[in-house]
Formats: C-alpha cells, sequence, structure tokens
C-alpha cells in the first residue's frame, strides 16, 4: 500500500502553551524510531501554541508535524479573531483541520465555507484535513452515505485531482465523537470506502491516493483494530492525544 498512516491529535480547546510544550516533550519519549517508520503523526494545538510546539519540534529534532485545528480562508484583512492560510505556513504547519463537525454544529460552518478553506491551505503548500460525518439521526434514517457524499462534493468541489489525491479525508461519525460509542470497525470500513469511491467520482484517478482517517472515540482498546482495516488510512485523535502514553499506543497501534 503506498498512503503512509497519518495519525493525528487534535486538542482542541486545551492546554496552555507551556502545557502544550510539556506534553510534546513526553509524546516524543514514548514514540521510538519504528512507530514513525510506518506512521505519520500531527499534532493540532490551539493557536496560542502553535509558535511554542513548532519551536519545540524544531529544536529537539523530534519527528512529528504540526498542524492547525482551523483557519480562515482570505490571506489578510478585517477578520478580527480569525487566522490565515499565510500565518500559519510561517510557522511550518504542515496540516490544517477544515470542517470539523464542532465547526460545522456549533459555528454554523457550511460545505461552502469549508471548500473556501479547504482551498486555501492548498494555495499556500499545506494540506487540508477535510472532516465529513453523520448525525445519529440521519444514519438511524439510513442517510448517511448520502450525507457524507454531499458533504464531500460541497467541500470538494472545485480541488484538482492532483491535490485532491494529496489531501486527507477525516470521517467522524458525529454521535461518537467525544461520547465514547465508536463506529465499529466494519460500519468504520464501509463508509471510509464510500468516502474513496465518491472521491474517486469527482476526480477520477484521485480515490486510490487520498488517505482517509476515521476519528470519533478513537482509544488504544480500539485503534488496531479499526486501522487494520484496508480504507482505514489513520486516525484523527481528540480526547486521548491529550495524553502522551495513550496516543503513543495509537500511533503503535498503525
Amino acid at each position: 500500500m503506498s498512503r503512509r498512516m497519518l495519525v493525528s491529535g487534535n486538542w482542541k480547546m486545551n492546554l496552555n502553551h507551556l502545557e502544550a510544550i510539556q506534553l510534546v516533550q513526553k509524546l516524543s519519549y514514548e514514540l521510538v524510531d519504528h512507530d514513525y517508520e510506518a506512521v505519520e503523526v500531527s499534532v493540532h494545538p490551539p493557536f496560542t501554541d502553535i509558535r511554542s510546539v513548532q519551536t519545540v519540534v524544531e529544536a529537539d529534532r523530534m519527528e512529528f508535524v504540526v498542524g492547525a485545528q482551523n483557519c480562515h480562508w482570505k490571506d489578510s484583512g478585517a477578520y478580527t479573531g480569525e487566522v490565515s492560510p499565510p500565518m500559519l505556513a510561517k510557522l511550518n504547519v504542515r496540516y490544517v483541520i477544515v470542517g470539523h463537525s464542532e465547526r460545522r454544529q456549533i459555528f454554523g460552518e457550511t460545505d461552502e465555507t469549508v471548500n473556501l478553506k479547504a482551498r486555501a491551505v492548498i494555495k499556500h503548500a499545506m494540506t487540508p484535513i477535510v472532516c465529513v460525518g453523520e448525525t445519529l439521526e440521519q444514519r438511524e434514517a439510513g442517510e448517511a452515505e448520502a450525507t457524507v457524499e454531499a458533504q464531500l462534493r460541497g467541500s470538494l468541489r472545485g480541488i484538482s485531482v492532483e491535490d485532491l489525491s494529496a489531501l486527507v479525508v477525516a470521517y467522524e461519525p458525529i454521535w461518537a465523537i467525544g461520547t465514547g460509542r465508536t463506529a465499529t470497525p466494519d460500519d468504520a470500513q464501509a463508509m471510509c470506502a464510500h468516502v474513496r469511491a465518491v472521491v474517486d467520482s469527482i476526480r477520477p484517478g484521485a480515490g486510490a491516493d487520498v488517505r482517509i482517517q476515521y476519528g470519533g472515540s478513537v482509544k488504544p482498546v480500539n485503534a488496531a483494530e479499526l486501522l487494520s482495516r484496508p480504507d482505514i488510512d489513520g486516525a484523527l485523535v481528540g480526547g486521548a492525544s491529550l495524553e502522551a502514553d495513550k496516543f503513543a499506543r495509537i500511533v503503535s497501534a498503525g
């Protein structure tokens, strides 16, 4: 398989910059060379921590990469409180999460805004992690695949086959985020296979190369089984990424 596994830690609105430094230092002690051979690891701190984390990662030559949790789609302007893609690029950010369900649900982001953000991230030579996922109500109504397909088509509109092949899609069933509930490995595999097929229908040839993460209460106890599935190329980890030993065990499971 040519797709390298990607395990990403989304810290959400947790940890000040001093706590962030401590966490990446602990994580670097927990991971060994063998882990990095099979798995690429990214950490996504809050904006206020990124510079501190970047400095430590580069000074100590840590092998994981720095990511961000969000961005605006404009390069600059009168957008109080927002952070632009070029600002992140200057901090050597490699991955930017766009369209996380919490952004969609709490802050009203649409497929259109997610698309603008994804294209802006690509423009500045970073890689978007585009999130999609259905609610429990949509799944129980038999609308899960249609919902995810609509999100993909809206969020990926206008992206070239080359850029689409290189980006990351994170499938996160909304009902499994922070709830302790996890999609079964078979359910997760089925939806990730569907995501791959939809991507290939959007841009023929891109489906085989795009990396698809699963997210939603990923823990050391379920990581190995999830990551063993053929269409799951990694994990987007929330709460467990705030504990170095748990996150390291998830990485090792890949």
